[in-house]
């Protein structure tokens, strides 16, 4: 398995392959739709491993537009929230370059207004979304850099790769930064 891990701001950034539902953090990303919606791919997973009540808060708080995210209770996981991030209106839309980025900033401004510490992300629209792992690495540590620079509660990052493709992705953007 590749792994990676810089520092960047003083901010410690982790490349892992696995299943993001294992991570003991204080929050894991879902890349969401607007309606809160928890269906297929990492939404899916976070439902099966985490339980019911994570869709029945979620739901509480929906809509969602995109380019902000609310967080609710992480069920069974390990993790303390599930900060929940739409890359798309509706389920099963496709998403694009754009989309990850707003996702991403959502999700860094919800962490800030929690006081988080750690946060996983798994690839933004590169699931149901199909967009190209490689483009969403790009935006997603772009905007991760952005925030970096404002300053943050936030003292480790994991991205999360489902597969090594997506793995790939997150470690070739990170050389980048």
């Amino acid at each position: 398995m590749n792994t990676a891990e810089r520092v960047y701001k003083g901010i410690k950034i982790t490349v892992v392959t696995g299943d993001i539902t294992k991570l003991e953090v204080d929050a894991i990303v879902n890349p969401a739709n607007s309606r809160l919606v928890m269906g297929g791919g990492v939404a899916g997973a976070i439902l099966r491993a985490g339980g019911n009540q994570i869709q029945k808060e979620a739901l509480r708080k929906a809509p969602v537009p995109m380019g902000r995210a609310v967080a609710t209770t992480a069920g069974k996981l390990k993790a303390k929230y599930i900060v929940h991030a739409p890359t798309m209106t509706r389920p099963a839309m496709s998403a694009n370059r754009e989309n990850a980025k707003l996702a991403t900033r959502g999700a860094l401004e919800c962490a800030q207004e929690l006081g988080i510490e750690s946060m996983a992300f798994p690839g933004l629209g590169t699931g149901v979304g199909g967009l190209n792992p490689q483009e969403a690495a790009k935006a997603m540590v772009e905007e991760i850099r952005k925030h970096l620079k404002t300053g943050t509660t936030l003292k480790q990052i994991i991205l999360v790769g489902f597969g090594a493709d997506l793995t790939e992705a997150f470690i070739e953007a990170l050389d980048a930064l």
